[in-house]
């Protein structure tokens, strides 16, 4: 069971913000909005919003990949 602590905000994984501009950025170059989106229930919406977080993991792997690339290179792995 967890123990709550109203007095230390939640615990954010490092690249959420991140994770959720990728998404954005998907979802706005398709013509929608994230947060329309979230309030829907159709299957068009889930698919995109699937899609939107497909993209958002692929970009957060690229990246994770050349940031490792570049700490190797500079002998920091």
């Amino acid at each position: 069971m967890a123990t709550k602590q109203p007095d230390l905000p939640p615990i954010d994984e490092p690249l959420a913000e991140i994770e959720r501009q990728l998404i954005g950025a998907y979802l706005a170059g398709a013509g929608h909005d994230l947060h329309e989106l979230l309030t829907k229930d159709d299957d068009g919406s889930r698919r995109l919003l699937a899609e939107a977080g497909r993209y958002a993991s692929e970009k957060l792997s690229e990246i994770e990949a050349r940031s490792r690339y570049v700490q190797a290179l500079r002998g920091h792995e």
